[in-house]
């Protein structure tokens, strides 16, 4: 079965982009970066979610990434699914934190129980079915809207969902250009996906 072996992120400024992810959500090894000026506007097509327990854990997040200089797109509240709220971080990457707890079970904590990469894609079914023929597993999948993958030992679990249904999920226009400033690391690749996302072979970790 194939799987997620690293997620790297295409930044302006690969150090501070890294303070930010250890300050804000404590992530340090769980991401990769990479100094990069590929021009970009509007929605890159992704986002990085953090599940948690609770709505204290989603609260202490959030509060530490706009300290970290993250900008909201969508204050934390509760919602049909649950409690979340999205941030924007300095370098554009755009975050979503949240649980399917609705009450709190204790005192705030920092640990994160899974982070899910969901790839905005214009048809979840084509998608799927290019995925599977790379190697990797179908875990859930809902009709036309969405799919998860088996992650396997992977730090981070990968997910589609349609474009125009993530951007508005996350409170942005699904409107964008250029690259996606993402790629992704697998024993499947080097390959590109029917929606431009890039995935290389995987390479050995690297240093902090």
């Amino acid at each position: 079965m194939a799987s997620i072996e690293s997620v790297t992120l295409e930044v302006t400024d690969p150090t501070a982009a890294h303070r930010f992810c250890t300050s804000a959500f404590g992530l340090d090894t769980q991401l990769r970066l990479r100094a990069s000026e590929t021009p970009t506007t509007g929605f890159r097509g992704f986002t990085l979610s953090l599940t948690v327990s609770q709505p204290a854990t989603v609260n202490s997040l959030i509060d530490s990434a706009l300290e970290a200089g993250a900008t909201s797109l969508k204050p934390a509240a509760k919602s049909f699914w649950g409690y979340g709220g999205v941030v924007r971080t300095p370098d554009g990457t755009i975050w979503k934190v949240a649980t399917s707890a609705k009450k709190d079970t204790g005192p705030a904590t920092r640990e994160i129980d899974e982070i899910v990469l969901l790839l905005g894609v214009e048809d979840v079914v084509a998608s799927k079915r290019f995925y599977v023929g790379q190697g990797l597993a179908v875990a859930k999948s809902f009709s036309r809207m969405y799919v998860e993958f088996a992650a396997g030992p992977s730090p981070v679990k990968l997910a589609l969902y349609r474009r125009r249904a993530l951007a508005k999920d996350v409170g942005v226009s699904p409107d964008g250009t250029g690259s996606h400033r993402l790629v992704i690391g697998g024993d499947a690749g080097p390959f590109t996906d029917p929606d431009g996302f890039a995935w290389e072979a995987a390479s050995p970790a690297l240093a902090p």
